[in-house]
């Protein structure tokens, strides 16, 4: 975040050259998000205060930073602004990834995994359904576990 000087009222230009982006941008998201309300000198400039380059620089970072689209992040501003703590949702997308054992097969792609002898093959179909898997799903991983192969010896070659 860069540091923002000690100042009562900053202009248009200033605050662009703070937050890093256009003039124009920061007029379009005073359109969008409402708490950004500069005030206008007589001359019809305006005149940002410390919270709203403040404000202005945690947008840019929910936008260009976190990828948030215009809506996800008025509605971020606003869980914060109430001091509610994250949405579920908010917090299930920023818990860590589980990561599998080493050596081990994900769950979900041990239809693609070689089998371990000649009892546990794909083609088998009790071995799929001791997995949970129908054998119609069987059949469907199947067809694109070959089209894969083909993908990756055109790829090779």
């Amino acid at each position: 975040m860069p540091q923002i000087p000690n100042k009562l009222y900053f202009r248009i230009g200033e605050v662009s050259d703070l937050v890093g982006v256009k003039p124009y941008v920061l007029r379009y998201w005073e359109s969008e998000f409402p708490d950004i309300k500069p005030s206008k000198s007589k001359s019809g400039q305006r005149l940002y205060k410390r919270r709203d380059v403040e404000l202005l620089l945690r947008i840019k970072e929910l936008l260009y930073e976190e990828r948030f689209t215009i809506n996800g992040a008025r509605k971020r501003l606003k869980e914060f602004s109430r001091g509610d703590a994250p949405s579920a949702a908010v917090k299930e997308e920023a818990a860590p990834v589980e990561r599998e054992p080493e050596g081990e097969v994900p769950r979900q792609l041990e239809v693609f995994a070689e089998p371990d002898s000649e009892d546990d093959e794909v083609d088998d179909v009790s071995a799929p359904a001791r997995r949970g898997m129908d054998r119609g799903s069987v059949k469907a991983f199947q067809k694109i576990k070959k089209d894969l192969e083909e993908i990756l010896s055109v790829i090779r070659s």
